[in-house]
């Protein structure tokens, strides 16, 4: 499948409510993103810290299509896309 701008909509809009979680631990670093499916867009929330004393970070994004397209590529395999082509 073809994630075109029509077909990533439709994928959104199909799939309103997916909700998914991934974390990172590095050495000096930790994130984890939750990423949510809502109102036709790609809502992410990234929480994590690095090894500084006051480095902890909470950051709300909507994810540009080139973010959403990766995204849905990762995990095509967990949504409905139910006669899309």
């Amino acid at each position: 499948m073809r994630l075109t701008k029509d077909v990533i909509q439709k994928l959104l809009d199909m799939n309103e409510g997916f909700e998914k979680t991934t974390n990172f631990v590095d050495r000096n670093f930790r994130e984890t993103n939750h990423y949510l499916i809502k109102g036709g867009k790609l809502l992410v929330r990234s929480v994590g810290k690095t090894s500084w004393s006051d480095s902890r970070f909470d950051n709300n994004t909507i994810a540009d299509i080139d973010q959403t397209r990766r995204f849905l590529k990762k995990v095509i395999d967990a949504l409905k896309t139910d006669g899309i082509k």
